[in-house]
């Protein structure tokens, strides 16, 4: 009669070393998973940004008749200020990214653009926005992302 009223109290350690893989497992797999979004997060946060630069670059004109003349170069981590329009940009998702903001000597146009972490480059110009497959090329006589 003992043996029924003696109450089983905790687990044994079969049970607990079980528990612990499964939630190690589940773990990994969200982890995992997270990696691909954080990636689309940093494009997207990249693009928002390239068209701030835009939307700037258009008040700046109609202000001046002239877009921005003072760009930046690929390889740096700063996106200048436009005016009193867009503050100088210094983002953790530029550094370590090819990017430029290219612009024509009459200020009649203008060329920004990201390498996105997806392999494809997002460019900008007076022209609208546009994701193109790769690098965008220009030149002082057309000053064309693409």
């Amino acid at each position: 009669m003992q043996f029924f009223t003696k109450k089983h109290q905790g687990f044994t350690l079969i049970e607990l070393l079980v528990v612990i893989a499964i939630i190690g497992i589940l773990a990994s797999i969200v982890l995992v998973s997270l990696g691909g979004a954080r990636s689309k997060a940093r494009d997207a946060q990249r693009q928002a940004d390239l068209r701030s630069v835009v939307t700037a670059q258009e008040m700046y004109y109609g202000d001046t008749e002239a877009y921005l003349t003072s760009g930046v170069t690929a390889g740096t981590s700063t996106v200048p200020a436009i005016g009193t329009y867009l503050d100088a940009m210094t983002d953790y998702v530029w550094v370590n990214n090819d990017y430029a903001i290219t612009d024509c000597t009459d200020g009649e146009f203008f060329c920004a653009y990201a390498d996105l972490e997806n392999g494809d480059w997002f460019a900008v110009s007076e022209k609208g926005a546009k994701e193109v497959a790769t690098e965008p090329v220009y030149g002082v006589s057309d000053c064309a992302c693409w």
